[in-house]
């Protein structure tokens, strides 16, 4: 099968490759990035362990086409925090103990951050509604709300101190 030229912004790098036109995203992600934080969960959209940013939006990758993606910004659980700095999501998680065996946990966390993009001060309610798409077969997500409750309280913070930083 011939092979078709994609450009995506992929965690802030532009990356061209030249792909099959069936590659899945999460499959383009993982086999050709070397990106395997991104997971195959299900193969059927149902379970959101290879959830990612796309333009901004929480996406299934497993059901896109790596070509849809051209020209856009894709960002990858790789692509948030660091080893040094957690992202708030992260830190959150690993805090109010949000994953126990870690499969569902870079899905979760990429959800988590378009929930809280959506809502800053989403409910309990909001974020269990919200994180629908999203299984995770250990933990209950009693603790995973938690984190992401705390998460966006952090967030807020973060933002309303930058704020005040801006006005002085």
């Amino acid at each position: 099968m011939s092979r078709v030229p994609i450009t995506i912004n992929i965690n802030g790098m532009p990356t061209s490759a030249q792909v099959e036109p069936r590659t899945l995203l999460v499959q383009f992600l993982r086999d050709e990035l070397e990106l395997t934080g991104t997971h195959v969960g299900c193969d059927t959209s149902q379970c959101g362990a290879c959830t990612v940013s796309l333009n901004g939006e929480a996406v299934k990758s497993c059901t896109l086409f790596a070509v849809q993606a051209d020209g856009m910004d894709v960002k990858t659980i790789e692509g948030i925090g660091s080893v040094d700095e957690l992202h708030p999501i992260q830190a959150a998680f690993w805090e109010q103990h949000g994953l126990q065996c870690g499969f569902c946990t870079p899905g979760m966390i990429m959800a988590s951050a378009e929930i809280i993009r959506r809502n800053p001060d989403p409910s309990e309610d909001e974020i269990r509604e919200q994180l629908g798409g999203n299984f995770c077969r250990c933990t209950g997500y009693h603790n995973i709300v938690k984190a992401i409750t705390k998460a966006a309280a952090v967030m807020r913070q973060k933002g309303a101190e930058q704020g005040q930083a801006a006005d002085d």
